[in-house]
């Protein structure tokens, strides 16, 4: 038995500055929260066609799901929450030393 579609949103980092962004159709928004939702397959494959359409700004755009809480997209996965909290490239554990 298939499992039940869950809601999508289409992510990808910026070509140049390396920030997670978020396709808000149109355009990219630095907020998980501003996220265009797809929810049915159909949709999801128009939206990453869509989000796809800028190689010029992004590299890698992938689907990630979501749940809608007060109508906002809100991730379900945790790494897709630990990417809305920002680039990790801060000196920590080993390399603190």
């Amino acid at each position: 038995m298939p499992r039940p579609f869950s809601p999508k949103v289409a992510t990808t980092n910026h070509l140049i500055e390396g920030d997670v962004i978020y396709f808000t159709d149109p355009g990219w928004s630095r907020e998980h929260t501003d996220a265009a939702v797809a929810t049915t397959e159909e949709e999801a494959n128009a939206l990453l066609e869509r989000a796809s359409q800028e190689p010029h700004l992004t590299v890698g755009v992938y689907l990630a799901d979501a749940a809608l809480v007060d109508g906002r997209p809100i991730p379900t996965h945790f790494r897709e929450e630990f990417r809305t909290r920002g680039p990790s490239n801060y000196f920590h554990g080993k390399q603190a030393d």
